[in-house]
């Protein structure tokens, strides 16, 4: 399974970044393909709403970053698992910022899908959404049910589904075993 990881920790040195790195180690040795992309160390301009990839240069942002790599990456992935810590309730700026920047996937076309208006997709193929949280002391219940909530919402617009959800209170052991499940 080729597998991307957006990793929206701001910090290289926390104990999340090092689970994510042993995640990924032990991904790799049960025989998957993992990018994982670290956010952090990206030129990424953020969406400034201008529907440019939509009018101008259809299918890309017309912005020169590492948004149109990180694109690439995700629709080539059969699993695109978002990590984030959690601060002031929500996954942090840098992993939403990127998935935003995603919105050239999809066509500036609407179609009703079970009876809501989604937007056309751009391509046949879309990874299967994936969400790995690690809270902060202030994160509570509601804090994950919200965000766990709000990030299926972008899967199904994304045209995919959110197909695994996780707390990093678990060994990345148990994480990449439920992984290779969700797939």
């Amino acid at each position: 399974m080729r597998i991307t990881i957006l990793d929206g920790e701001p910090d290289p040195a926390s104990p999340f970044s090092v689970y994510l790195s042993s995640l990924a180690c032990l991904l790799t040795t049960q025989g998957h393909s993992v990018h994982r992309i670290e956010l952090r160390t990206l030129d990424l301009k953020g969406c400034s709403g201008c529907f440019n990839c939509w009018v101008r240069t259809p299918g890309e942002c017309c912005k020169r970053d590492a948004s149109a790599g990180i694109c690439r990456a995700v629709l080539a992935s059969d699993l695109l698992l978002l990590a984030s810590p959690m601060t002031m309730g929500f996954t942090t700026a840098l992993l939403k910022g990127a998935v935003e920047q995603l919105l050239p996937a999809l066509h500036p076309y609407f179609v009703i899908e079970g009876g809501e208006v989604h937007h056309r997709a751009r391509y046949a193929h879309y990874p299967l959404v994936g969400l790995l949280l690690a809270p902060g002391q202030e994160t509570d219940a509601e804090d994950i049910e919200i965000a766990t909530t709000m990030w299926a919402r972008m899967a199904r617009d994304f045209k995919s589904r959110l197909g695994f959800a996780a707390i990093a209170d678990r060994s990345a052991m148990e994480v990449a075993n439920e992984l290779a499940l969700a797939a």
